[in-house]
């Protein structure tokens, strides 16, 4: 008996760009959350969270970050800091987190200093001119690689990391093991939602030698039965 189940087809072509962005929330989750800190040219600094965002490769070691900015191609203070400082800091948003990480998603002015009204403590970073959020379980330090447009209005910016803090007592040093329960990062979901990572499960992938071995085991089986 199959358990395979129907599916529902959707042509892009044929949505509005709002009905895309439902499809795409809803079906690609979770969706780790980058908190990312920059600084403008004259030094005030932003805060903000963007959960179209993955690491992309590690030699060299590249984030991606998807921006969406205004309607009238006006940049989000992100995207303008970036663009004129050419770097920014990631930080892996943990559950603890997650209030005053949604402080910073509301859209305040480019004079507010979204970590002062979210009660964040930060300290100068070490290799970007972007302050490191001390309660963030992990902070990339990036530098501006290549921005690429889009849209009209929507852009993706590819950054280059170039050291990572990480908290002490999630990582060992002498083999990089980092501990997935003590980083308690969160995902988004579609809509409102969001996804803890407590619920977790180890898969060791097969050599092809030991996939033959156990393939062959199985059809002599079947093949006795």
């Amino acid at each position: 008996m199959s358990n395979t189940k129907s599916h529902t087809h959707f042509d892009f072509a044929k949505l509005t760009e709002r009905e895309r962005y439902k499809i795409l929330i809803g079906t690609v989750i979770p969706r780790p959350i980058a908190l990312v800190t920059t600084v403008s040219k004259d030094g005030n600094p932003n805060a903000g969270p963007f959960s179209f965002f993955n690491v992309l490769t590690h030699d060299p070691a590249i984030v991606a970050i998807g921006v969406e900015n205004y309607s009238d191609m006006r940049f989000k203070d992100t995207a303008r800091n970036i663009r004129e400082t050419g770097e920014f800091t990631v930080h892996i948003c943990d559950d603890a987190l997650v209030d005053q990480m949604e402080v910073c998603a509301i859209k305040f002015g480019p004079e507010v200093d979204e970590l002062s009204e979210a009660g964040l403590a930060t300290t100068p970073g070490q290799m970007v001119r972007s302050p490191r959020i001390l309660a963030a379980p992990a902070a990339l330090e990036c530098r501006r690689h290549t921005t690429l447009q889009v849209g009209p209005a929507r852009e993706i910016i590819l950054g280059e990391v170039l050291g990572v803090y990480v908290r002490s007592d999630a990582v060992d040093p002498s083999n990089l093991h980092i501990d997935q329960q003590l980083m308690d990062a969160v995902g988004r979901m579609g809509g409102h939602t969001y996804a803890r990572t407590r619920d977790q499960f180890d898969i060791t992938t097969q050599t092809k030698e030991e996939w033959n071995s156990q393939k062959s085991a199985s059809e002599l089986h079947f093949a006795k039965g």
